[in-house]
């Protein structure tokens, strides 16, 4: 046990060494904000789409997969790959933006539609996404040297929320992992993803050949896999994937970045092949979880399961490949984080240090959630997924649906509704008696099955300030004419 935690900790290390490596420093603001070469040349395809999957496979993601298959078997783990069909419905967004509205980010699109308040809810919530990114991946970094390394390392040194090991693990990687972001921004993201996909494939290559040729593995009975828990719920995430799945790209800035940076057809290649790619990772992933529901006795948890199954060689590869996604988000992540405050806002001077402040800040706000905030991996992807769900009709009716003036009002009452749901299902899946009382009065007994409840409400209703604030504006527009 102790060799194989020295080999996970020096594996670890090693990839930190080389993204550092790698990181050029930049002192220009193009390539430390919009990720172009010395010579000012975007990036390539495949830069584009490793970079792509590798900030969304994230450990979060890897993880959440995994214990969803473990719950409510296949169906948990379609559900969560389920959201990986974001990346075509983005790569519609985006080129609806750039190629036919002809705009270089969102928040100018969003501005001339609806004002000051347009950009100010949007980033209100996309900056929520940022730091809930930063904290849930250095939350399972610390979940994994926690049960690597014991909770009682050091005597007790860091909070109760991580156990000591995963405390000193989580601190390691925020200030290496921001440092070498510091570097380069964007272009060193770039750079160093290509390098930690790579890796990522190699080790999950391993672990997944280990679990299909496993005695005990059948593709048929995990097609078949019901969880622990019944699959039910299961197929309700699904439905709520299927709901959430139009709007949740455009909430992302980590994606959204990356299709603003190269040509048409670039972009749109690169986000078709990080779909594919990314949903078969994750489905793969998490038929770890759903192969752990099947062998698990009463009580035995996935973690426990996996050590039987696998012997250490294949742990640290699954461990080794949950750190690297972790890794390479991060600085994704904080790279996104200083362009939305400096660029998109404008709430800091265009120079490289202030993106370097704004970097520090959120891995701060990240860290603080770590030790003081929910642990709920799932919990964080319904609630920002709802919370997204404001952006359906302007989607729908703003950049799909030409230019049909929408105000103001309908974009309020839709981001009100929006906000309303995330806080009511943050509130049912932390069993505060609010949320308690609320599932009773829905009528439903399972959380997920009132957050498809709530994912339907807010969708009507704010489809339906959209529809009826367009047809409003149409009515005014004719007597004005007539």
């Amino acid at each position: 046990m102790v060799i194989d935690s020295i080999l996970l900790l020096v594996l670890t290390a090693g990839v930190l060494i080389a993204s550092f490596a790698l990181s050029p420093r930049m002192t220009g603001v193009d390539g430390f904000y919009n990720g172009r070469d010395s010579d000012g040349a975007a990036p390539g395809l495949w830069t584009l789409v490793l970079s792509q999957v590798t900030t969304w496979i994230f450990a979060r993601s890897l993880l959440t997969a995994a214990v969803l298959g473990f719950y409510y078997g296949t169906p948990g783990a379609m559900a969560y790959a389920a959201y990986y069909f974001s990346f075509l419905s983005g790569g519609l967004i985006i080129d609806a933006l750039r190629f036919r509205h002809g705009y270089s980010s969102i928040q100018p699109f969003l501005a001339d539609r609806f004002g000051a308040i347009g950009t100010t809810c949007y980033n209100f919530v996309i900056g929520l996404r940022l730091v809930s990114e930063v904290f849930a991946n250095l939350l399972v970094v610390g979940v994994i040297f926690t049960a690597t390394f014991g909770a009682d390392l050091f005597g007790g040194v860091f909070g109760q929320a991580i156990g000591d090991g995963g405390g000193i693990a989580i601190v390691v990687l925020a200030l290496v992992g921001m440092g070498y972001s510091m570097l380069g921004g964007l272009r060193a993201s770039l750079r160093t993803d290509v390098l930690q996909m790579i890796v990522f494939l190699a080790v999950f290559s391993v672990a997944f050949i280990a679990l299909v040729t496993h005695d005990s593995f059948s593709f048929g009975a995990a097609m078949q896999a019901e969880g622990t828990a019944g699959a039910l719920p299961g197929w309700v995430l699904l439905a709520v994937a299927g709901l959430q799945v139009l709007s949740y790209p455009m909430h992302d800035p980590v994606m959204m970045d990356r299709g603003l940076l190269a040509d048409r057809r670039t972009t749109a290649w690169s986000f078709f092949h990080a779909f594919w790619i990314s949903v078969l990772c994750i489905f793969g992933f998490g038929l770890f979880g759903v192969q752990a529901g099947i062998l698990a006795t009463d009580g035995q948890t996935m973690q426990a399961v996996w050590a039987q199954m696998f012997g250490p060689w294949v742990m640290i590869a699954v461990n080794l490949a949950l750190i690297v996604s972790a890794i390479s988000t991060l600085d994704s992540t904080l790279s996104s984080a200083s362009k939305l405050v400096v660029i998109d806002m404008g709430a800091l001077p265009r120079t490289v240090t202030s993106g370097r402040i704004v970097m520090a800040l959120f891995m701060l706000a990240g860290l603080g959630f770590c030790f003081f905030g929910t642990q709920d991996l799932f919990g964080a992807v319904a609630v920002s997924g709802t919370a997204s769900m404001y952006l359906a009709p302007v989607i729908l009716f703003s950049l799909w649906g030409g230019s049909r003036a929408v105000p103001v009002w309908s974009y309020l009452v839709s981001f009100v509704a929006a906000v309303s749901g995330a806080v009511l299902y943050f509130l049912i899946n932390g069993k505060k008696q609010i949320g308690l009382d609320a599932m009773a009065a829905m009528g439903v007994e399972h959380k997920y099955t009132a957050l498809l409840y709530i994912c339907v409400a807010v969708l009507v209703i704010g489809c339906g300030a959209f529809a009826l604030g367009a047809a409003r504006s149409g009515a005014s527009r004719s007597n004005v004419a007539s």
